[in-house]
C-alpha cells in the first residue's frame, strides 16, 4: 500500500494560500478544510490553507509527512437514504509551528493572498492573558499570537484596508467573532499599540460570529483497514464523521459570493442574526438528546440510535419536537421542520454509536438551557403543560436516583447536585409529591421556583409515581 503524499498522489501545489487556520485537529480538517476542498474542486475558491499549530506540544508530524493530504470519510442518513462518501482533501499546503518557526509565521502576514482566518482552539482558546507580552516569540494564547501576526501585517502593508482579513472562528462560544475581536483589541491596548492599528482592526477587518455543527468521530479504527485498502493509501490522518454539516455565519452578504459558497449545495448559510439558529439547535437537537437520555435509558436502551429506532421512544421524541418544542420557536416553519427532519436522520446514523450515558453528563444544567425554555414557552402560549417535556423531567429525576432495576447508573454531574438527589432518594418516605416539590424548588438550578407553574408539581409527581410503579416503558405507552 502506498504512502500518501503529493508525489504519490500526483497533486502538486498550484493554488495561492488564502486561509490561515489555527488548529489542524479532526474537526477543522473534516469540516472547514473539507468544504474548501469542495469549493476548489467546483472551481469556486482556488485557494489553499496554511495550518498554524496553536499550542507548543506536538508538531502535526503526520500532516507534514503527507504534504497536508488526508481523507475524510462521511456517512449519514439523508431523506431516509444512506449516504457514504470518502474524499481526498488536498487544500492544506503546509504546516507552520510558531514555537519553532516564529519568523516564518510572521512572514505569512506579508502574503497578500491571505484573506481568511479560521480557528478552533477549544472553548477556552479565545482568552486574554495579561502575562502575554508583545516581545514574546510566541506569546502563549491564540489571540495574542494572532494580534502579533495582525500587527506585523498592518505595519508591512502600511494599514492598507485591502489587506484586512475575514475571521471565521469555529470555537463553540456565543458571539465567537466578537469575543475574538475584543480579545485582539485588549492585547493591542495592553501592548500599547498605536490607535491606527486598533482602528484598522475595528473598521477594515470583518469578524463573523459563527455556529458550526457536524459530529466528527476521528480515526475510524474499526473500518480503517478496509477503507485504506479501497483507497490504495496508508492514511493515519483518515478522519470519519457524519455527512450532515451546518455552518451558520453572521456576516455581510457579499462574503458568500466572495468565498464561493453562493452556488454550492454545502450547508453554509449567511445570516444577519445568529441567535435564532443557535436557539433552534439548542432547543431541538440538544433538547431532544436531553429528553431522550433518561426516557431511553430507563426503557433499557443504551445508544441514541437504539432509542430512536424503538417505535414508542422514537414517536415520543418526534412528538416532543413537533408538538411541544417547535410551536414555541419564533422562526419560519419550513426552517424548523427541515431542522427537525435532519435531527432525526442524524440520530439514525448507523456509523455513529452515541452512548446515552455520555450525553447524560450534567443533565440537570442541560435541562435548564435545552428544555425549560420550551416548557415555559408552551405554558405561556397555550396555558397548559407540555406532557412530554414534563415526563422527560420526571424520568430525569428517577434517573438521578443512580440505580434502576438493580443496575447502577454512572451519573456525572456537579457534586452538590448529585448529593442532593442522593439525599432525596435515600429518605425512607419517597413521596412523589415531596420529591417533585423539592426538585422544582431549586431556584439556583432553574432561575425560579417552578412550583409556581400551575399544575406542574402534581403532574410531575404523577409521572414520577408511574415510572417507579409501572416502569418507564409502560408510562410512555400511556402517554401515546
Amino acid at each position: 500500500m502506498k504512502k500518501l503524499d503529493r508525489q504519490s498522489a500526483g497533486l502538486p501545489l498550484t493554488r495561492p494560500e488564502k486561509v490561515l487556520q489555527f488548529g489542524g485537529g479532526n474537526f477543522l480538517r473534516a469540516f472547514v478544510d473539507w468544504m474548501i476542498d469542495h469549493l476548489n474542486k467546483k472551481g469556486r475558491f482556488n485557494g489553499d490553507v496554511v495550518i498554524v499549530k496553536p499550542t507548543e506540544g506536538g508538531d502535526y508530524a503526520a500532516l507534514r509527512q503527507q504534504d497536508g493530504l488526508f481523507h475524510v470519510s462521511l456517512n449519514g442518513i439523508q431523506n431516509g437514504e444512506l449516504i457514504t462518501e470518502t474524499t481526498l482533501v488536498d487544500c492544506v499546503s503546509r504546516v507552520v509551528h510558531p514555537y519553532q518557526e516564529w519568523e516564518t509565521y510572521l512572514q505569512l502576514a506579508e502574503a497578500a493572498s491571505i484573506r481568511y482566518i479560521v480557528s478552533n482552539t477549544t472553548e477556552a482558546g479565545i482568552t486574554f492573558n495579561p502575562a502575554d507580552k508583545a516581545e514574546d516569540h510566541p506569546p502563549r494564547e491564540f489571540p495574542a499570537k494572532l494580534t502579533a501576526w495582525l500587527y506585523h501585517r498592518y505595519q508591512y502593508f502600511d494599514g492598507d484596508a485591502n489587506r484586512a482579513c475575514v475571521f471565521l472562528p469555529c470555537e463553540l462560544i456565543e458571539n465567537n467573532g466578537e469575543v475574538l475581536r475584543d480579545c485582539i483589541l485588549q492585547y493591542a491596548d495592553h501592548w500599547k499599540l498605536e490607535e491606527g492599528f486598533q482602528h484598522w482592526i475595528k473598521e477594515a477587518n470583518v469578524f463573523c460570529n459563527t455556529l458550526v455543527d457536524r459530529i466528527v468521530s476521528g480515526y475510524p479504527k474499526d473500518d480503517a483497514s478496509r477503507l485504506q485498502e479501497v483507497l490504495g493509501y496508508e492514511d493515519p490522518l483518515l478522519v470519519a464523521g457524519e455527512y450532515y454539516h451546518s455552518w451558520i455565519i453572521q456576516g455581510p452578504g457579499w462574503l458568500s459570493e466572495e468565498m464561493g459558497f453562493d452556488q454550492t449545495s454545502l450547508g453554509v448559510k449567511f445570516v444577519d442574526d445568529l441567535d435564532i439558529y443557535r436557539t433552534i439547535k439548542v432547543r431541538m437537537l440538544n433538547g431532544a438528546h436531553t429528553a431522550m437520555v433518561p426516557v431511553g435509558y430507563l426503557s433499557g436502551m443504551r445508544s441514541v440510535r437504539e432509542a430512536i429506532e424503538e417505535t414508542n421512544i422514537g414517536n415520543f421524541v418526534r412528538q416532543l419536537l413537533e408538538l411541544e418544542v417547535m410551536p414555541t420557536l419564533d422562526a419560519p416553519s419550513a426552517e424548523i421542520e427541515d431542522f427537525a427532519e435532519a435531527a432525526i436522520d442524524r440520530f439514525l446514523n448507523p456509523s455513529i454509536y452515541h452512548k446515552l450515558i455520555s450525553i447524560a453528563l450534567n443533565s440537570t444544567a442541560k435541562f435548564r438551557t435545552r428544555l425549560l425554555p420550551s416548557l415555559l414557552g408552551y405554558v405561556d402560549k397555550f396555558g397548559e403543560l407540555p406532557p412530554r417535556i414534563v415526563l422527560a423531567l420526571a424520568a430525569l429525576i428517577v434517573f438521578y436516583k443512580g440505580e434502576w432495576q438493580e443496575e447502577k447508573i454512572d451519573l456525572q454531574d456537579d457534586a452538590d447536585r448529585l448529593r442532593f438527589f442522593q439525599e432525596l432518594w435515600s429518605k425512607e418516605e419517597k413521596d412523589p409529591t415531596n420529591i417533585a416539590r423539592a426538585v422544582l424548588a431549586r431556584e439556583e438550578w432553574w432561575g425560579t421556583d417552578l412550583n409556581s407553574i400551575d399544575g406542574l408539581t402534581d403532574r410531575l409527581a404523577k409521572y414520577i409515581w408511574m415510572i417507579c410503579q409501572k416502569g418507564m416503558y409502560k408510562t410512555l405507552l400511556q402517554l401515546q
